[in-house]
């Protein structure tokens, strides 16, 4: 028959306690909600460089609801909404090591801070091979529409 001692009993409903206290208290604060003074919710700021006229500029964005100065603000909010899952960065950069195409779509740079789903953002963007040009692409309309080198 198996036999139970209390203390090691004792113990394990003691851990339990204090893993269910750490949790309830990791849960209970936003991250967005530690920067006093900033925009509640989801809110990035995008920084275009060298796009083009009537595409450089810095723009505001708000998420749930979508508002800002970006424009188009449901749209940007809409593509970067698409493209968030649980426990993955959906602004991460390339991985090193990638193998990408060699070829250069411009040298337009952006770059985005903020809080997205309560999470820290500083993201890069450039154009600068094939892997940075899909990146770029995969996040239009929050960043401009610029095309391919070859149909421009």
């Amino acid at each position: 028959m198996f036999q139970v001692s209390r203390t090691p009993a004792a113990r394990l409903l003691g851990a339990a306690a204090l893993s269910a206290a750490a949790l309830a208290s990791v849960c209970a604060a936003h991250p967005a909600a530690a920067a006093p003074g900033t925009p509640a919710g989801d809110h990035l700021t995008v920084t275009v460089r060298d796009a083009g006229p009537g595409m450089d500029g810095t723009y505001e964005l708000s998420c749930h609801p979508a508002d800002g100065h970006h424009p188009d603000p449901e749209g940007a909010c809409a593509v970067v909404e698409r493209d968030t899952r649980w426990g993955r960065d959906t602004f991460a950069p390339v991985p090193e090591g990638s193998v990408c195409t060699m070829q250069y779509g411009g040298p337009a740079t952006a770059h985005v801070t903020g809080v997205w789903a309560g999470r820290p953002v500083d993201a890069t963007y450039d154009r600068r091979n094939g892997c940075e040009i899909s990146r770029w692409d995969g996040m239009v309309p929050l960043l401009p529409e610029l095309g391919s080198p070859a149909r421009s």
